[in-house]
This record gives C-alpha cells, structure tokens and sequence, in this order.
C-alpha cells in the first residue's frame, strides 16, 4: 500500500512585536526568510505527519514580510520527496519554492 502525499494549508499573522524584527532593518522591518519558513513550518506540524526538512531545493523570497501581516500557505509533497512550497501576504506572493523532505527517524 502506498502512503498518501502530504499537503497542509494555513495562516498566520506575523505580530510586529515578534523578535525577528528586531534590527532587520531599523525604520524598515521585515521578516528574515529563515525564520518565515520556520514559522511555515511549526504551523504545518511536519514532524505530527512523521516527515523533517532536510534542505532546501530551491526557493525565492518575492517580497518583504513587514509587522503585522498575515500570511497564507500551502505546501504540497511530490515526487523525489519533494515539498513544493508558496506563501503570500495581503500585498501579494512573498516566497515559493521547492524543500527536500526526510522520514523522522522511528524509536
């Protein structure tokens, strides 16, 4: 029998209190894309569907993050344990991209 791919949708607002805005950049904040796709992750809950982020394949950051915005994103498993990857805000696409998925080691 063949697992089912993962797919996971959601969305969250980004406070303008979080710490990552925290000297990036004064007078101009946003979100350092490290930390977006950790969020994108956390919200996803990969690691309650057995699977780990193992590298990036490729992706693209289209625009800014700022305080208090909310974002919306959908993730898509496919061939090659690939993760297909966008995410946008209210001001349109901020990231898409491809990530490379692992199985969570078994106790």
């Amino acid at each position: 029998m063949m697992a089912a791919l993962f797919s996971a949708q959601g969305r969250f607002t980004i406070p303008p209190t979080h710490p990552a805005f925290a000297g990036h950049f004064p007078g101009q904040p946003m979100l350092p894309g490290v930390v977006l796709l950790d969020l994108i992750q956390a919200e996803a809950d990969l690691a309650a569907h057995g699977l780990i982020l193992t590298g990036i394949a490729q992706v693209k950051f289209l625009r800014p993050v700022r305080p208090g915005e909310t974002v919306t994103f959908a993730l898509a498993e496919q061939a090659g344990r690939r993760l297909a990857i966008v995410a946008a805000t209210q001001a349109g696409p901020v990231l898409r991209g491809q990530l490379l998925l692992g199985d969570r080691a078994r106790p």
